[in-house]
């Protein structure tokens, strides 16, 4: 019984984090990274002064947290289908692994939280803060795979460049704001020929 108990009660600890995550969520799509500090946050969560520090360390790792946990599950599910399907015997296609990039970001930048969460993304890769990720599908690995799948006779090294010169045009392009001269079906069909050509 106790253990049921402990199970259902969340942990001090993570409420507190949640809390600061939305406070911070809040301070940035109202002010912009730069206008917030660690101790704004804080103080918008009636928190410590160094709650933000004892929790993740720095304002950039709460970042980090805030987009893994805000993020990856829009890809979790996509990504989970296409494990399931590819246990079926399915192979990818390189147009289909850039729709599973891609259109995330299309829907994310419909919203004004998916547009700050967005430029956040952008600001931490481009501009390589170096967090520390714990999803998997935030790091190269699960993509490299898929690629190779639908490009067998490429390198891990060459799948590798390709995605890191790939997620960077669409991270820019999303993250400065999807520029209006430039339509998405253009980025995917750049991003579809940057990751198939042989």
């Amino acid at each position: 019984m106790e253990l049921w108990c402990a199970a259902k009660v969340p942990r001090i600890d993570d409420t507190t984090r949640e809390r600061l995550l939305t406070v911070a969520e809040r301070l940035l799509l109202e002010s912009g990274y730069d206008a917030v500090s660690a101790r704004a946050i804080n103080s918008a969560a009636g928190m410590n002064p160094a709650a933000v520090h004892y929790h993740f360390g720095s304002k950039d790792a709460l970042i980090a947290a805030l987009l893994e946990t805000r993020l990856a599950p829009v890809w979790q599910r996509r990504l989970d289908e296409l494990a399931e399907r590819g246990r079926a015997g399915w192979v990818p296609t390189v147009p289909e692994l850039v729709d599973l990039v891609v259109n995330p970001f299309v829907e994310l930048a419909a919203d004004p939280v998916g547009r700050l969460r967005l430029r956040l993304l952008a600001m931490v890769v481009l501009e390589r803060k170096e967090p520390v990720w714990t999803s998997r599908w935030f790091g190269l690995r699960p993509w490299i795979e898929l690629l190779r799948e639908a490009r067998p006779e490429l390198s891990k090294t060459e799948a590798a460049q390709r995605w890191l010169l790939a997620f960077g045009l669409v991270l820019q392009f999303f993250g400065d704001g999807m520029p209006a001269e430039v339509p998405v079906g253009t980025l995917r069909a750049f991003v579809t020929a940057g990751l198939a050509e042989s």
